[in-house]
């Protein structure tokens, strides 16, 4: 199987990754292994100890070189410069080991030293040892960080009599340095730059962190500081003079000429709203839309905030390659800026293909797209996207007949806005750009032996960024139209042996707002991060009502000749990520997905409903193949046809240990826990239906999987088995017992292979 010639050849280049890395060793040489530092210390808890030591040990230089690295570039020739084009491309892709002589140990031990001082151990030692272990060495590094020194006081000395000192003064209540803290260099720092923004926030341009001195006195107490941040002698006077904003000046279609950057208005460019020189000779843009993203006005105070945020703007609005500007000592009146913004357009054209290959343990397939985009459509920063996408899957083997083959193509066409187009006027956020989107999709799936389905859908909404960590999607309509043709007689016969096949090919028609909720700081160095994607879908809720359908008494409506969904869908996707150690971490999500269809509706759309299986939720189990609850859709005659299998409501739990092998290498294991479930009473599908004892119902499976993280590409692998099937009647559905690794059949219907981009979650 795949499956098992992967993970042999895994463990294969790992074996040789510990085997060859001191094949080039030099006699009276050792590889440089590892560095290890210990500290010596009983008043620092076990946590924060462990901190330490791994901050420490990350200052070591040089570091070494992975095993892995080390074994490319020995399978590459190591030292040898006369290997062939094959071994020199591997010998790249490794790197040369690092040796126990480069490591200048009393060079390590007075840097540990300065960092232990600069986390407020100012009585720190630090020894070293050398362990030699036939051609490998680690180095160890013992530290002794003595006592902790605490802040005591915080004085501000500046001068009061100034406004510059006022200002700065103004601003200690919201100082990093409080009284009873550890003193730590990293927060005096971040203290000073601190009051660099804040200072700048009130007009003073020219003033910086480097103007800032800060007095440490250590003799005050048993283990005490007192500290005094204070200016600098030598500090120019015009950093102590807040700026106003002059002239404003934009060549938003500026190419850098030998002369480099102009500081002129070119002649006969008149003031737009009566302070912004745009000068657009070409009128490539509209002055409107590209005045509202400029937040610094003539005759104000400079503003760090104003002066972000009109770059941020200019970066995101997806056209300008280049964002540069200039503040300009103003030659009308004194401590006043005139400000410059020099945009280079990108190509106003661009055309992208991408072909994706997948594969999992019965089925493979292979998908590509073309996007063709156009930027500045309309003079308006408008991004107009054309994409046309085709991909096909087969059946390559297992013993279930998934009938799943199929071919599909179609294409869509979107456009996006930098602004909220509204007739309301509202701003959620100035600091970021909002976006209007809106986007029309055709899709035609062909089934071969089954049926075809031609699908438009239409979307119309708005995206924007309440802050860094919080991001709102609201589709102000989102209709969806499926329309099934060519259902053959095959499946025709597979509907009457499982009716519940027939809600695939019902032709499909829902309205409404749909609105998705987003929050992550998993961007964050954290020992606990979150990820949360919250969204609420709703379909002819009013029309429904209006109309009074009810199709629970086959009575339903029907708008432009076709019967429209009523329904109410939420979904929660939560996710924690714990930082263990600096390369470990524990993953876990639960996903919830709950759904009321009333009215014209018993059930949700086929295209609406949750299912669970596949490579990033339930990988044991094959992708739609779990529930709904209790149903067991294994065997279903000579064809064992392979129904999608979907639910009306959704329960997935996931939990994944992820830690390094070696360089580019990682390993996870696993466990899921999932299923879904149905509204409403199914006669074909006994127990489908959600009840108060859904947790006895949940499928269980976990495994391993091997990683390589390239920095900008994951390419994952996970190989799991079943521990819980819900419709299995004995032992409360755990087929532990069943486990035979040696056994082909079994293995062939249980042994899941997943090959994917990215991590599931």
């Amino acid at each position: 199987m795949k499956s098992n010639h992967i993970v042999s050849a895994s463990a294969l280049l790992l074996i040789l990754a510990s085997c060859n890395a001191t094949k080039h060793i030099a006699d009276g040489e050792h590889l440089f292994e590892e560095a290890t530092v210990h500290i010596e210390n009983d008043t620092l808890d076990k946590d924060r100890k462990e901190l330490f030591e791994n901050r420490l040990q990350s200052f070591v230089r040089p570091e070494p070189t992975s095993k892995l690295k080390v074994a490319l570039w020995n399978m590459g020739g190591g030292p040898d410069t006369t290997v062939g084009f094959i071994k020199r491309w591997i010998k790249r892709q490794g790197k040369a080991p690092v040796l126990l002589s480069e490591v200048n140990q009393e060079y390590n031990e007075n840097l540990l030293r300065n960092r232990l001082e600069n986390f407020g151990f100012f009585q720190a030692q630090v020894t070293s040892d050398t362990i030699i272990d036939g051609k490998k060495a680690t180095v160890q590094f013992d530290a002794f960080p003595g006592p902790g020194y605490k802040i005591r006081n915080v004085q501000y000395d500046v001068d009061s009599t100034k406004q510059w000192g006022r200002d700065m003064a103004d601003t200690k209540n919201q100082s990093l340095l409080r009284r009873g803290n550890n003193y730590n260099l990293d927060v005096v720092i971040s203290e000073r730059e601190r009051i660099d923004v804040a200072m700048k926030n009130k007009g003073y341009y020219y003033f910086n962190a480097d103007h800032m001195l800060l007095d440490v006195d250590s003799t005050v107490g048993t283990h005490q500081v007192d500290m005094y941040m204070t200016v600098k002698p030598e500090t120019p006077e015009r950093a102590k003079q807040p700026q106003r904003i002059g002239k404003i000046v934009v060549f938003p279609d500026y190419t850098q000429s030998a002369e480099g950057y102009s500081r002129e208005i070119p002649r006969g460019t008149e003031a737009y709203r009566g302070e912004y020189y745009i000068y657009d000779p070409n009128h490539k843009f509209r002055n409107k839309v590209l005045a509202n993203h400029l937040f610094f006005h003539k005759g104000e105070m400079y503003n760090r905030e104003d002066h972000n945020m009109t770059i941020n703007h200019l970066v995101n609005m997806n056209t300008f390659q280049f964002v540069k500007n200039d503040f300009v000592d103003s030659r009308d009146s004194a401590n006043t800026m005139d400000v410059y913004y020099y945009l280079t357009p990108m190509k106003p054209r661009t055309l992208r293909t991408e072909l994706i290959a997948k594969t999992a343990t019965v089925y493979d397939g292979i998908e590509g797209n073309v996007n063709w985009s156009l930027k500045n459509a309309f003079k308006g920063f408008e991004t107009l996207t054309l994409t046309a996408f085709a991909g096909f899957e087969t059946q390559t083997g297992g013993g279930v007949a998934l009938n799943s083959n199929f071919i599909r193509y179609g294409a869509e066409a979107s456009i996006s806005w930098p602004r909220l187009l509204s007739p309301y006027k509202w701003a959620p956020s100035r600091k970021y750009v909002p976006r209007t989107f809106a986007s029309l999709r055709y899709e035609f799936l062909d089934r071969r032996t089954a049926y075809t389905l031609n699908s438009m859908t239409f979307n119309f909404g708005y995206s924007w960024k309440e802050n860094e960590r919080k991001v709102h999607d609201l589709t102000v309509a989102e209709i969806i139209y499926a329309q099934p043709r060519n259902v053959t007689e095959a499946y025709e016969e597979q509907i009457r042996n499982f009716p519940t096949l027939g809600h695939i090919i019902e032709p499909q028609f829902s309205f409404g707002p749909n609105y998705v909720f987003t929050f992550q700081n998993n961007m964050e160095d954290r020992t606990h991060t979150y990820f949360v994607r919250s969204a609420l879908n709703t379909s002819g809720n009013v029309l429904g009502l209006i109309q009074g359908a009810d199709a629970s008494a086959n009575n339903p409506e029907f708008l432009f000749g076709t019967r429209y969904a009523q329904f109410v869908r939420g979904e929660a996707d939560f996710r924690h990520y714990w930082k263990l150690s600096p390369n470990t971490m524990f993953v876990s999500r639960a996903m919830i997905g709950v759904s009321h269809s009333y009215g014209n509706s018993i059930q949700l759309p086929y295209l609406k409903q949750f299912f669970s299986g596949g490579p990033n939720g339930m990988r044991a189990f094959r992708a739609r193949s779990v529930g709904p609850g209790l149903t067991n859709v294994a065997d279903l005659g000579i064809d064992e046809f392979f129904a999608d299998q979907t639910g009306d409501f959704k329960l997935e739990l996931n939990a994944e240990y992820r830690a390094p092998i070696s360089g580019i290498f990682k390993w996870a294991a696993f466990v899921d826990a999932g299923n879904v479930w149905l509204q409403r009473r199914d006669e074909n599908r006994p127990g489908a239906e959600l009840t108060n004892r859904f947790y006895e119902q949940l499928a269980v499976g976990g495994g391993l999987g091997l990683r390589v993280d390239i920095d900008f590409l994951v390419i994952r692998t996970d190989l799991a088995i079943p521990f819980r099937v819900p419709h299995v009647r004995t032992n409360n559905g755990w087929v532990f017992n069943a486990i035979d690794f040696g056994d082909r059949e079994w293995r062939s219907r249980n042994l899941v292979f997943n090959l994917a981009i990215g991590y599931p979650f």
